[in-house]
Order: C-alpha cells, then structure tokens, then sequence
C-alpha cells in the first residue's frame, strides 16, 4: 500500500482555517509532509471559485435590470440549498478533468462554464436557468465574465499531472445549515447531503480531514479575515452575515460523527452502497492558524510547532483507518 493519502476531504465551516492548512502544506518540507503526515505534493479542488462566480452572474444580471438566478441578493443564502449539490457535482467534474488530464478547448470559457452549471443543477432537480435566458443577454453576461471563468480553468489545468503515485488530491468546501437547526439536517443543507453527492472514485480513496470551530468563533474570523478588494481571495474573501447565519449558522459534522457505524469515521450510505470514510479533527476553537495568512518570513517557531503537532495528531488519526 502507498504511504499516502490519495485524496483529503478537507471540511469545515467558512474562515476555520482551511485555505490556511492548506497554505501550510503548500509550504511544507515535502519528505516530511509524506513520511510524518501521509500527504503527497498537494493539487487542490475547491468550489469556492464557482460560488463566487455564481455571484458574479447574478450581479452582472442585476446591473442589467434582470432578475437573479441564484442568490436573492450579495448579502444572502442561495434561493434554494440544493445549489449545494449543484457545487459538489462541479467538484466531481473537476475531480475526473484532473484525473484524465482533460484540456478544455472552447471559443469561450464562459460559455462552458455556464452549461457545467445548468447541467449539474438538473442533476440536482433543477430546470436550466442560465440557458433560459434571453440569448443576446447570455452572450453579453458571457463577454463580461469571460476573464473569470477562464481563470477558473487555468487554475485547474495548470495542476495536471501524469502520475498520481506520490500526490494527494485534497478537497477543499464549507457546509452548514441554518442558525438554530435542529439535527439532523435535512434537505440541501450540511455534510449529510453533501458527501453523499461525490462520486465512488473520490469516495473509494478519500478520507476526511475536519478543522472544527464554533460558528461565533467562524463569525469572528471571516469578519478578521474580509478584505472587500479581494472577494475572490481564497485566504481574504468575506462572507456576508446573512449567508454566515442562514447557511453556516451550524454544522452536521458532530452528528455525523457521534452516529457512525465505526469509530473514527463517519457513515455514508449512497444508493446501496455505504461508506466508512476515515476522519481526523484539527481542533482549531483556539485559533492556531490565522498566522499563516501572513508572510512565511513572520510564520513564529512556537506557532509552526503547534500547526504541525495538531496536523501530525489529526492525520494519524485518519491513517489508523485507511484501507483498512
């Protein structure tokens, strides 16, 4: 068996310190980063460029007098959660582009992109949206957005490789529900309703890294870590309130957890199949990681030593339950 993770589900609710782990493995010795935490050279997925694209559709419409499509307005929840599914089935495309080293050939990225959408939503139960449009105004919202959606492609394609033997692939995405929910989840919200939507070639190898925080400690982080100039960022984006209290004002994950099957993972049953996929939890409700949103040079001994232990505790942790 390969020392390796071949793919990481890296989970959690938005500012809790993903894109910042991942910035940290980034910047990892990688003979230590595969022999003491079982991580390959990263390539990285992540569904946070399509709900910000997303967004841009539905702002390049309202300045053109039209109705949105997906968000009531900037500063709410998707109209209908199931566009959750909608990302993770974009995921799943990714997942496979950068498994078959996929180049896209088009006249316009935009173009495509806005049929990946409207395709994976159907899958989801939605009617197209953005094919109902008029065809002069998806021509002209396509123009607009062009730069952005190429941006998407080049980010993904600019990581294929040829070999996968010494590379984990790490997932990255923030699911929750509404504040005050009562478990389980149902519907489009929460982990429950996700994982269930990866596919069996990313569920069959993956395992699941979990950085846990309190919603009012992810509140206090995303409004740390906002920068209104860079809503695109990955380390600096904000998310509005409404969005943090309406779809991130909880999560399933303890729940998920203390239902399992097996210890140290959680359960998934998908059509008839079921699923034990292995987790370790990096307890960051003490914040151990918005350091790392600075330059390395600032990066302290005493704070590295801390990322690493608590990785090091999570990832044995998941390694104690792979393939086994």
């Amino acid at each position: 068996m390969n020392n390796i993770f071949k793919t990481i589900l890296l989970f959690a609710l938005p500012a809790s310190g993903k894109s910042e782990v991942r910035n940290f493995m980034a910047n990892m010795d990688p003979d230590k980063l595969r022999d003491d935490f079982h991580i390959g050279a990263n390539l990285q997925l992540d569904d946070f460029p399509y709900v910000h694209f997303m967004r841009l559709i539905d702002n390049t419409l309202e300045g053109k007098g039209e109705d949105r499509l997906f968000y009531e307005s900037d500063e709410l929840p998707f109209y209908d959660e199931r566009d959750w599914g909608t990302l993770t089935l974009l995921l799943n495309e990714d997942y496979n582009n950068m498994k078959e080293q996929n180049i896209l050939n088009t006249e316009s990225y935009a173009m495509n992109l806005f049929s990946r959408i409207d395709q994976a939503a159907s899958k989801v139960g939605f009617e197209p949206r953005i094919a109902a449009l008029d065809d002069d105004l998806i021509v002209e919202i396509a123009e607009e957005l062009e730069d952005e959606a190429k941006a998407i492609v080049d980010g993904l394609e600019s990581q294929y490789t040829d070999d996968f033997d010494d590379r984990t692939i790490i997932i990255e995405c923030a699911r929750g529900g509404p504040d005050g929910s009562e478990m389980p989840l149902t519907g489009g919200y929460g982990y429950q309703y996700t994982i269930p939507h990866l596919s069996d070639e990313i569920l069959s190898d993956a395992v699941l890294l979990y950085i846990w925080v309190t919603p009012e400690e992810s509140r206090r982080k995303n409004n740390e870590r906002a920068n209104p100039d860079d809503p695109g960022s990955n380390l600096f984006h904000g998310v509005p309130i409404g969005v943090m209290l309406g779809d991130y004002g909880c999560d399933d994950m303890a729940y998920l957890i203390e239902h399992t099957e097996v210890p140290n993972t959680i359960t998934i049953k998908k059509e008839e199949k079921t699923w034990h996929i292995p987790i370790g939890i990096f307890d960051n409700r003490v914040d151990k990681t918005s350091f790392l949103r600075k330059d390395k040079e600032a990066w302290s001994i005493n704070q590295i030593d801390e990322m690493t232990q608590s990785i090091k505790a999570a990832t044995d942790a998941m390694w104690s339950k792979y393939n086994k």
